[in-house]
């Protein structure tokens, strides 16, 4: 395993409650991913793996459109697969991709040809492969991580849907046994508070009336949980992989000032409310 003493000696400290940064997640990606192990970096790519999702569904609406370069992948990755499929109706050349983005992208190019639609969101089955594809890695930490973002999530939103009378299960990312419980079960707790030992924290977050705080409570769930995990990893790429969680959570809540906060929540809010379909069987 690669230790890392000049790069984490180097690094500042962080605090949710900062409202300046001298590195970015991008920063991070030109400066600090470059020394990293081979190994190392695959892990890092992971967390990247998020803005080549968003890329992917952007150049699926318009080959054409600008992407966000944090991502892994270039524009001409993508369409050169699309146009592969759009050639030979299957994919037989993926280049680099990853395994599950190349089964969202055969799936959705061949519901456009088939116009075939079901009760799956595009963007929450895209995130349910990339969560089981991350969930695989063989670091326990990285592995555990987003285990730990895929629970958080959907018992936010099993909470929510319950609240406001939805159907549960169509707002439920991934197939694992936590997500199966969250489908099907009636108990209060979805029989989840001694599988889960921060349940009771999520429902006391989700009954936070001010959606920002809401908010805020549950990045200080998430910076906790990280903490935690790592307090004895002192100079690994786990170390370094929370810096660069902690990055993200201050960047976007220094681009946030109330209102904007509050208007996110109404647009996540409204789109449970109908986006486009995939297939379900995929």
């Amino acid at each position: 395993m690669s230790q890392y003493y000049y790069l984490v000696t180097g690094l500042p400290e962080l605090s949710l409650d900062d409202n300046k940064l001298n590195y970015t997640v991008g920063d991070f990606k030109t400066e600090f991913y470059p020394q990293l192990s081979k190994e190392d970096q695959t892990l890092v790519d992971l967390y990247y793996l998020k803005f080549d999702n968003a890329n992917l569904l952007k150049l699926l609406k318009d080959r054409e459109a600008v992407i966000d370069s944090r991502g892994n992948y270039t524009a001409d990755q993508f369409v050169a697969v699309f146009k592969q499929f759009d050639e030979e109706g299957v994919i037989t050349s993926p280049g680099s991709l990853p395994s599950y983005i190349i089964k969202f992208i055969q799936a959705y190019l061949t519901q456009q040809e088939t116009g075939v639609s079901s009760d799956v969101l595009v963007e929450d089955w895209l995130a349910g492969l990339y969560y089981e594809y991350a969930m695989q890695c063989k670091n326990d930490f990285v592995s555990s991580w987003f285990e730990f973002n895929l629970n958080t999530n959907n018992v936010l939103v099993a909470l929510a849907a319950r609240k406001y009378k939805l159907p549960i299960a169509s707002f439920i990312v991934g197939d694992t046994e936590i997500c199966q419980a969250l489908k099907s079960s009636n108990a209060r707790d979805f029989g989840l508070t001694t599988e889960l030992d921060y349940f009771d924290q999520l429902l006391k977050i989700s009954e936070t009336d001010d959606l920002v705080d809401r908010e805020k409570r549950l990045d200080q769930l998430r910076w906790k949980w990280m903490e935690d995990k790592t307090f004895f990893d002192y100079f690994s790429i786990e170390r370094l992989y929370v810096f660069l969680l902690q990055l993200e959570i201050i960047e976007r809540w220094i681009s946030l000032d109330k209102e904007k906060g509050n208007q996110m929540f109404r647009e996540i809010i409204d789109s449970l409310k109908g986006e486009v379909r995939v297939p379900s069987e995929f």
